[in-house]
């Protein structure tokens, strides 16, 4: 079952993520929300792109039971996890992501990777990477937030509330849960009012002129969660979150 559905109406391609409980995507839901974001992307019905989700939370990144009953797809989720990212963030059209609940894991990635953040007052941003054995995420979250934000919440687990992201730059707007839809597409109507022509080159300009590659700085972390993926204890962190469990290393004397 595609876990997202979208719809287009007066120039606004909307993507509602829905896959419950929690909208972590598997291997196969990852390059079907790629090739998606890709398609709008194409689609000259479109101007603009708003993504969202329904649930208890934004997005919780990947599968975490279906990677540890099957830790060998850890190349094709990086890989899903990678055209996803760079489908929001080399998009010809500007990408606005809505986020409440956890935006965790994956869900940094997406919102990391978008032109505009909005989020309910109920978000929070985290990226528990370290305690489910994996890296990914870093460059994404150093899109949002300062570099010593990123290293404090990248090594302690600690996430951060919707209102620290506004007041560190990261998010456009903080709304209630009920009117985040509207101040979402609010944006997006503004935008898609303008000339698509004008959208597209201003789009391609601002990426032009960042700092550093995003995708090639993403790549490279991706190629430490293969490394944690060989250690003992990677494994015992996947066991443990899907027992509901404090996961158990060996320390050594």
């Amino acid at each position: 079952m595609t876990p997202f559905k979208t719809t287009i109406t007066d120039g606004i391609a909307e993507l509602v993520i829905d896959r419950p409980p929690v909208n972590a995507l598997n291997d196969a839901g990852w390059h079907a929300l790629a090739d998606e974001i890709l398609r709008l992307g194409s689609e000259p019905a479109a101007r603009v792109i708003v993504i969202r989700a329904e649930g208890r939370g934004f997005c919780a990144g990947v599968d975490i039971k279906e990677l540890d009953a099957h830790p060998e797809k850890i190349i094709s989720v990086n890989a899903g996890n990678y055209r996803s990212f760079e489908a929001v963030h080399r998009n010809p059209l500007p990408v606005i992501v809505a986020v409440h609940g956890f935006v965790l894991g994956g869900g940094i990635g997406l919102a990391g990777a978008a032109d505009i953040v909005v989020a309910s007052e109920d978000a929070t941003f985290g990226v528990p990477e370290v305690d489910r054995g994996a890296m990914g995420g870093g460059a994404h979250l150093q899109r949002l937030f300062p570099v010593q934000k990123v290293r404090m919440m990248y090594f302690t687990g600690d996430s951060i509330t919707a209102a620290e992201a506004h007041r560190l730059g990261a998010v456009e707007r903080v709304v209630p849960k009920t009117e985040l839809r509207d101040a979402a597409l609010a944006i997006a109507t503004k935008i898609a009012a303008k000339s698509t022509a004008m959208i597209r080159l201003a789009k391609e300009s601002l990426n032009g002129i960042e700092d550093g590659n995003l995708e090639n700085k993403y790549r490279w972390e991706q190629g430490f969660t293969l490394q944690a993926y060989a250690s003992k204890d990677s494994a015992e962190t996947r066991r443990a979150f899907v027992e509901k469990r404090e996961a158990n290393f060996e320390k050594k004397p």
